[in-house]
Parts: C-alpha cells; sequence; structure tokens
C-alpha cells in the first residue's frame, strides 16, 4: 500500500512540475536511479564518525529513518531482524536518522537495537541535500559497490522486497 501511495505522490508531483515518470515493469522509477552518489562522511548515532560502505567497494542497501515516523517504529525491528538472521555479505548496510537531534537518534538506535552504521543527519544534509528526499521517511536505497543508484523504494519495503534488492546487487 506505500508504495501505491508513493507512487502516487511521484506521479502528481512530475505531472504538476511538468516532468515525467519514468516506469519499470509498471513501477515508477526514481530519477536517482543510474546516479552515482559521492562518499558520505558524517557523524554517527552510535560512533564518532560513519562512512559510506560503497566507498571500500561495498554494495549497499543504505535505509533512511527516524524516530518521528510511525512506520519506522515497526520497519526497523524487522529490517534489523532479517540483517542479523541473514548472511548478506558483500552488501553493507548503512543508516540515516534523519530530522532529529543527535540525542534522539541515539535513543530510537538504542531502543531498536540497530547493529548497522548508522549516520546523524539532524538537518537533511544526506537526506534532502544528496539524496534529494522531500516526501518523508522511510525510504531505502540500493547501491552497488561504486555508489551507483541501483533502486529507490519510496515508504515502508517488504522483507520479499529486502531480499530482492539485496539480490539484485550480489548479481550485479
Amino acid at each position: 500500500m506505500g508504495s501505491v501511495v508513493a507512487i502516487a505522490v511521484i506521479a502528481v508531483v512530475s505531472v504538476l512540475t511538468g516532468g515525467h515518470v519514468k516506469t519499470q515493469n509498471g513501477q515508477a522509477v526514481s530519477p536517482l536511479v543510474g546516479k552515482t552518489i559521492k562518499v558520505i562522511k558524517a557523524p554517527g548515532v552510535t560512533s564518532t564518525s560513519v562512512e559510506s560502505p560503497w566507498a571500500s567497494g561495498h554494495p549497499t542497501v543504505m535505509i533512511f529513518f527516524g524516530s518521528w515516523c510511525s512506520i519506522c517504529h515497526s520497519e526497523m525491528p524487522k529490517i534489523e531482524t532479517y540483517f542479523r538472521s541473514h548472511d548478506v555479505a558483500p552488501v553493507s548496510v548503512f543508516g540515516d536518522d534523519n530530522n532529529e537531534p543527535l540525542s534522539d537518534a541515539k535513543a530510537f538506535v538504542k531502543k531498536l537495537g540497530l547493529t548497522f552504521p548508522v549516520a546523524s543527519d539532524p538537518n537533511n544534509a544526506i537526506s534532502v541535500g544528496i539524496f534529494d528526499f522531500s516526501f518523508g521517511d522511510p525510504e531505502t536505497v540500493f547501491l552497488n559497490k561504486k555508489g551507483v543508484v541501483k533502486e529507490v523504494r519510496l515508504g515502508a519495503i517488504s522483507i520479499s522486497e529486502l531480499r530482492q534488492g539485496i539480490a539484485a546487487l550480489t548479481a550485479a
């Protein structure tokens, strides 16, 4: 349901701004697909700093979230459980807790027991400044080992969609 709403929002914004929505297999394709994202170095939520895994040649699942996001409260524990119980090597996971103070981000990450690196993005420098997300969280981005965006999922992601995105990264 969330992806249907996200597709509808993309289509409406595109029409209103005179753009065109690219589709693939009936799904809207983000304009980010095919773009190379620069290496991200940011303050970490549970460490001094974090760096995007593609800087070291790792395909990456990047997850954007925040404690203020009601969907994230149910989605993030499922994602964490999946990554703890499945070997997804060589794919890495990288989080972006955005639009909130570091203290709120720390409390949320601790409460959920997230074990992957998470960037603190209180002013949306990454989520809006680099990725141009303005629809709200959650979002999931699949990047290859060179930082090229392969897929973007707006809204909640199912474990099936997560598994498919990871499989596509490891097949490339």
